[in-house]
């Protein structure tokens, strides 16, 4: 079993930021979740600003974003990382973060 990488989602966030600077500029939160049997990503619920949500599906941010986090769950469920099932990712002010959260906690695992 691989040794998880603390800097790994950091790292993988800024780069996507810096890729898309104008969409990381408004305030917005991706809330996500994987089933329980698998380490894969199963559910989205994006929170953003007026048009944000048109301009990343244009893009290509949305997917890049869904792509990492599918990434994350996966890298996190081989290393036997915990929490590995939900969390939530905010951008803003040109950044993005993820904050993982316990098990059961977001409404898209309900």
């Amino acid at each position: 079993m691989p040794n998880f990488d603390q800097d790994f989602e950091a790292t993988r966030l800024a780069m996507l930021a810096k890729q898309y600077p104008e969409i990381v500029k408004a305030n917005g939160e991706v809330v996500f979740c994987s089933e329980d049997d698998e380490s894969r990503l199963s559910g989205t619920r994006w929170t953003v600003e007026d048009d944000i949500f048109e301009k990343a599906t244009e893009s290509g941010f949305k997917v890049h974003l869904i792509e990492l986090l599918d990434n994350f769950i996966e890298y996190r469920g081989q290393c036997n990382e915990l929490p590995k099932r939900e969390g939530v990712v905010r951008f803003g002010e040109g950044g993005l973060n993820i904050e993982w959260l316990p098990d059961g906690s977001t409404h898209l695992s309900n």
